[in-house]
């Protein structure tokens, strides 16, 4: 794992970035304002975006590749750290979901960190790190 600082056209975020298997770069939000920034501003519309379902946790994004769709394997790694980033780290199997980051969108007047999403799939996984 590292940290990361990344500098948006307005802002600075400070994210965790993972690397799974086949290079593929995991980013995770550490405040509402970077998790709001992640998904807002720093994620393209072909990058997947992640969040445990029904609890307080980190957004996260696994970027996208040209000329390549993650496998589920891949999908459901990228799941794992959204869920060990959130209140259910010591839980057992966790619902996270999972939609295209062109599918998130943020409410006007809500609070930071708060977005809503379409076309969700749920995914159910153990929370963990790569």
């Amino acid at each position: 794992m590292n940290r990361k600082n990344t500098d948006t056209d307005s802002a600075r975020i400070d994210v965790r970035e993972y690397e799974l298997p086949g290079g593929w770069q995991v980013l995770v939000g550490r405040t509402d304002t970077d998790n709001d920034l992640l998904s807002t501003q720093v994620a393209q519309s072909d990058d997947w975006w992640f969040h445990v379902r029904g609890l307080p946790g980190s957004h996260v994004i696994l970027r996208a590749r040209q000329g390549m769709e993650p496998d589920k394997e891949t999908l459901k790694r990228a799941a794992a750290i959204a869920a060990f980033h959130s209140k259910a780290r010591n839980a057992g199997l966790t619902p996270v979901s999972c939609t295209l980051a062109r599918n998130v969108s943020k409410p006007r007047r809500a609070k930071p960190g708060s977005v809503q999403i379409q076309k969700e799939i749920v995914l159910k996984v153990r929370p963990s790190l790569p």
